[in-house]
């Protein structure tokens, strides 16, 4: 499954149904928001676009690594410190697929999808990862 949401990142339902018979390696990863000095994090999406580049990533990452399962799910809307913005579970055969095929897909993700984070605090605010959304 793949979604970008507004809502919290439920890690134990994606890993339940990344679950198979034949997948002896489930690898999760969870982004934070982190406290650089920031008071929330303002996420945006660019939705049908941000969801095709994250399924083209999915069935790349399906093909080269031989995942079993892909999870992804990406939130949008104003973070606070510690929330989860990005959750990934892959199931493989075994470890070093799921490792690698997590990897992959979180690294395209950042430099491949639509989605743009601005970081809001004491200092100002200031978009970073991507250049500013048009229109902005």
């Amino acid at each position: 499954m793949i979604e970008i949401t507004e809502e919290e990142i439920y890690l134990p339902e994606m890993i339940e149904r990344a679950r198979s018979k034949d997948a002896g390696a489930i690898v999760t990863f969870l982004g934070t928001v982190r406290d650089d000095g920031i008071e929330m994090l303002e996420v945006e999406a660019f939705r049908e676009a941000a969801l095709a580049e994250l399924r083209a990533i999915e069935k790349e990452a399906m093909s080269r690594f031989s995942l079993k399962a892909v999870e992804v799910a990406h939130r949008t809307g104003s973070l606070a410190v510690g929330e989860s913005i990005v959750a990934i579970v892959c199931s493989a055969g075994h470890r070093q697929e799921a490792f690698s095929g997590c990897r992959y897909i979180i690294d395209e993700l950042k430099k491949r999808a639509p989605l743009w984070k601005k970081e809001r605090g004491v200092r100002g605010e200031r978009w970073v990862g991507h250049d500013e959304p048009a229109g902005k």
